[in-house]
């Protein structure tokens, strides 16, 4: 078997058989194959697509690439997982709010995949927090603690791995059938029984369209349901930026704020949709709506963020940040944009903030980039909200006084400020 031929089979608009598709990720993960051969096939793929025989393959020979994770000793683990957006920080609130509801979080998350950070990125910001521990360790702490959140730092699914960072390089993230099996691949590698998903769709998510979106979710809940487990998809809206924070420690600013009581709605809107359904999926309520009413409680009551402070602790992390804003390293530059007339906000592309924050600093252009932990945007007005001339719309936060003005002459473009008031909807649908 040759990688030439498997290349050329896929720009042909051929189907690869199963042989060939565990060929191509064992030699891939093991170094045989190169990056530029990967590189090239990836990029077939992304233009002539995979058909669901093909995905299932893909999904199921990453997962095999590496270990599999039994977490049967554990009960039942419910995993969340996102195909992503800007201002996505909703496993940084539900992985305590779950957690102190008594049901095990044992979960394994990515760096980031385009303009902002991933899950490890963002809570890497936080001093000490160690996300590369050992298999022992990881089920020791979800024992111990009730919650582990890591990188993919075990050996699980090292051929997504290695093909998560080539796509965002190469731009190829895109892809159903890729998105599919790399999020897939690691659900089955991580040793959850039950998944929920948030599949998200519009201008700044992978999914453009809900139609898109809904392929997807489609795509993955087979895949579960070919592997045995259960999965529920929940598909938002991402035409705007999650929340207010666009950028890897406003985001963890952002999220602890939430767990101590202050919501943005858009952002309670998905934590809740998904939390309610993890209750679900663990046999803790069949009510989705008293399953709401419990999170809240927890947020109400305190023991969510006395469960955010004791996972962090566990593994590593400097709690006194959590409990002390002021702690946190700062911008260079803090520069306010100021609306110059009144009205309501109609639009705000969501790709295009994330643009802005990626040259800031915030996302990556090359796997290799360094992201800046302080960088990024903070949204004061969102769409449907009433504006008044003068006031400040957002802060650019920047390391260099070049990048803020710049910033701050594209954000001015992505505000569409209108006489009418757009209602907006963050929670579309729910995939059972």
């Amino acid at each position: 078997m040759d990688i030439k031929q498997i290349i050329t089979k896929k720009r042909d608009h051929q189907s690869l058989t199963k042989q060939e598709i565990e060929y191509f990720v064992t030699n891939y993960t093991n170094g045989t194959i190169t990056d530029y051969q990967a590189a090239a096939l990836t990029m077939a793929i992304y233009l002539n697509g995979m058909n669901e025989e093909e995905t299932v393959y893909l999904t199921l020979a990453m997962a095999n690439s590496g270990d599999i994770l039994d977490l049967s000793e554990l009960g039942t683990v419910v995993d969340k997982h996102s195909t992503g957006g800007i201002g996505d920080k909703v496993s940084l609130i539900l992985v305590p709010i779950i957690s102190s509801l008594g049901i095990p979080v044992a979960k394994m998350s990515g760096r980031g995949l385009g303009y902002t950070g991933g899950t490890i990125d963002k809570l890497e910001t936080i001093p000490g927090y160690q996300t590369n521990l050992t298999t022992k360790e990881f089920m020791e702490n979800v024992k111990k603690v009730g919650a582990c959140l890591i990188g993919q730092t075990l050996n699980l699914a090292p051929a997504d791995k290695k093909l998560y960072s080539l796509r965002d390089a190469i731009c190829t993230t895109e892809s159903i059938p890729l998105i599919s099996s790399s999020i897939m691949s690691k659900k089955i590698a991580a040793g959850a029984s039950k998944i929920v998903l948030e599949v998200t769709c519009g201008s700044g998510a992978f999914m453009k369209d809900r139609k898109q979106a809904t392929t997807l979710a489609q795509m993955m809940q087979k895949i579960g349901k070919m592997t045995n487990k259960q999965t529920i998809c929940v598909i938002t809206n991402m035409e705007q930026p999650l929340g207010k924070a666009v950028g890897n420690s406003l985001e963890v600013l952002e999220a602890t704020r939430f767990l101590k009581g202050t919501m943005q709605e858009d952002v309670k809107e998905v934590v809740l949709a998904l939390g309610a359904y993890m209750i679900k999926l663990a046999g803790k309520g069949e009510d989705i709506e008293e399953n709401k009413r419990k999170m809240l409680e927890q947020i109400k009551s305190g023991a969510a963020f006395s469960k955010y402070k004791q996972w962090i602790a566990s593994q590593g992390g400097d709690i006194s940040y959590l409990e002390d804003p002021a702690k946190w390293k700062k911008a260079s530059y803090i520069l306010p944009l100021i609306a110059k007339k009144t009205g309501y906000v109609t639009k705000l592309d969501a790709e295009k903030i994330g643009e802005i924050a990626m040259q800031l600093g915030a996302g990556r252009l090359k796997k290799e980039d360094t992201i800046k932990p302080e960088v990024g945007i903070v949204l004061e007005k969102k769409i449907g909200e009433k504006v008044e001339k003068g006031e400040i719309l957002a802060y650019i936060h920047a390391d260099e006084e070049m990048l803020a003005q710049k910033a701050k002459q594209d954000l001015e473009k992505v505000y569409e400020i209108g006489g009418k008031q757009q209602e907006t909807k963050t929670v579309l649908e729910i995939l059972m």
